[in-house]
């Protein structure tokens, strides 16, 4: 499953990071690395973006850069 199809409170694992090189190197500068635990905390009302819990802080992401990140849901 992909990070934009994970659900609001629902967390998950960060298996693989994607997309083309500048953006997936940005992703990786970001945080969003592989193993690492990530939660949807809010979607904007119109859908994008999305708010996201990562390593203590709060990032925003717009879904067509989180469509590139595959994840495994977990429960914490």
């Amino acid at each position: 499953m992909t990070l934009k199809n994970l659900g609001v409170g629902k967390s998950g694992r960060i298996l693989t990071v994607g997309g083309e090189k500048i953006l997936r190197r940005r992703l990786l500068e970001m945080g969003i690395t592989p193993r690492t635990i990530i939660t949807v905390k809010k979607i904007a009302p119109m859908g994008d973006p999305i708010e996201l819990l990562l390593r203590g802080y709060v990032l925003t992401l717009r879904l067509e850069d989180a469509e590139k990140i595959t994840v495994e849901e977990v429960n914490i």
